[in-house]
């Protein structure tokens, strides 16, 4: 299959692109890691009234889809430009919110903006529960509206800030549709993941380009370009496998697009970290909000090897 995006998703991920770029993301990645949160919700709202949790959400609820493979194109440019904040979390609520009482009471809220949400199983913890009004906990007996959190816990990505929710609290459904949700987070955060790759490696290109070893710029050294050469690759394979797995949403092709993103953008992570030097290992360099959030988002809603087992269970079944 070749998949192609229309001219209309073109123009929204440019228009996404434009947006975030002039956005001053970096700033408002290191307010929310310090937990002030003013730039990371102004942004938030920007993306929301752009549409993209609207896409997430049935139009009967105030949103826009469900539309899968616009929200993969508008994910990988949020992760192209580091946005924070519980982005796939509030996806995958807007899927395990589908029964009529829980829709009609969050679904527009969550389209809107006007709201974002958290989810984990009960006993886990979850990202941002110290930040979002909606903290969700799958438990024993369904989906239930968690009362409250318990302290940060540090995060390999900082701005990943990491909280048990309380247990208890209302039941919202008791048999949720947790396969569906899974899909959808797992797809938004290969997107994500997708994203952040490709930021690295153009980061990264940009500095061989001016970094000058032996009177060249090191970009023109065989090693380095093969090193590039190598991720440019495995993100160009990551992309078609993301957006058909947008098309399909079956649960091994979401499971592939997860694995295959998630392993790229990894591996543009760590070429970027060996090829910036010890300038790449540096917090206060931009660089670090790259690299920080890949290896966080290759685990995230499932490991490369949980998602590989999906895969071949699938087979199994198939044959």
């Amino acid at each position: 299959m070749r998949f192609l995006l229309d001219a209309e998703q073109r123009a929204f991920a440019r228009s996404l692109d434009a947006m975030l770029g002039a956005a001053g993301t970096a700033a408002a990645v290191r307010d929310w890691s310090r937990g002030d949160r003013a730039r990371g919700w102004a942004l938030w709202s920007r993306i929301a009234d752009a549409g993209v949790f609207a896409l997430a959400v049935p139009e009967k609820y105030e949103g826009l889809g469900p539309r899968p493979v616009d929200l993969a194109v508008a994910f990988v440019e949020l992760g192209r430009h580091a946005v924070p904040g519980p982005l796939v979390e509030t996806v995958a609520a807007a899927a395990l919110l589908s029964g009529p009482g829980p829709a009609e009471r969050f679904l527009a809220g969550l389209a809107s903006g006007r709201s974002a949400a958290t989810v984990t199983h009960e006993g886990r913890h979850a990202l941002d529960g110290d930040a979002v009004p909606l903290r969700l906990a799958l438990a024993a007996d369904g989906l239930r509206l968690a009362p409250g959190h318990g302290p940060v816990r540090p995060s390999l990505d900082p701005a990943r800030r990491l909280t048990r929710l309380s247990p208890g609290g209302e039941l919202l459904d008791a048999a949720p549709d947790v396969d569906r949700a899974l899909r959808w987070a797992r797809l938004a955060t290969a997107a994500q993941a997708l994203g952040v790759g490709l930021a690295l490696l153009e980061r990264t290109v940009e500095h061989v380009r001016r970094r000058v070893q032996f009177g060249a710029p090191i970009g023109s050294f065989q090693a380095v370009k093969h090193r590039l050469a190598d991720v440019k690759i495995a993100l160009e394979f990551a992309r078609p496998l993301v957006l058909g797995a947008a098309v399909t949403m079956t649960a091994a092709d979401v499971a592939a697009a997860k694995a295959s993103a998630g392993e790229a953008a990894y591996a543009s992570a760590r070429a970027a970290l060996q090829l910036h030097g010890a300038l790449g290992y540096t917090a206060e360099y931009d660089l670090s909000l790259w690299l920080t959030k890949a290896a966080a988002l290759r685990t995230a809603w499932g490991t490369p090897g949980e998602c590989r087992a999906e895969v071949l269970r699938a087979r199994g079944q198939a044959h």
